[in-house]
């Protein structure tokens, strides 16, 4: 799964929208609330250190097991240190990627859809990452809405 870097978060005026804080079922529906509790902003939802996150692009389906399709935006922090687990984008051979990371018992960098095989990185190879996926922007509409 190749990424393409799209924008760096940009400090700007809020944008709040209606949070109704009542959950929505995924099974059987409920009665709806009809007032809204409080507002939210995607930016404070999604962005934490607003200098250090930048958007990138998914294509291909190598992580499809953890929600992430080809065409999704993904939310990246630069400022955050990669740990064991965490989904990140890296430079391997000067392309960028996005795997999950594995720190144990050796590194490696694992595709999320069976289809395709870990990377396992040699011990005197210097991986590059250049920041952790903190989320997925995800459309559930086709190109023509």
């Amino acid at each position: 799964m190749n990424a393409v870097i799209l924008a760096r978060a940009s400090t700007h005026t809020s944008l709040s929208i209606p949070l109704f804080m009542e959950r929505v079922q995924a099974g059987f529906p409920s009665p709806a609330q009809d007032y809204v509790e409080q507002t939210l902003d995607l930016n404070d939802l999604c962005i934490h250190h607003p200098a250090a996150t930048y958007f990138v692009r998914a294509e291909g389906d190598s992580m499809i097991e953890v929600g992430i399709f080809s065409g999704d935006i993904l939310v990246v922090d630069s400022s955050l240190s990669p740990r064991h687990g965490d989904i990140v984008i890296a430079s391997l051979n000067g392309e960028f990627t996005v795997k999950q990371l594995e720190l144990k018992p050796h590194t490696r960098l694992l595709p999320r859809n069976p289809a395709y095989r870990p990377i396992r990185l040699p011990e005197d190879c210097e991986l590059d990452v250049f920041g952790v996926v903190t989320n997925v922007i995800h459309s559930l509409r086709g190109p023509d809405r």
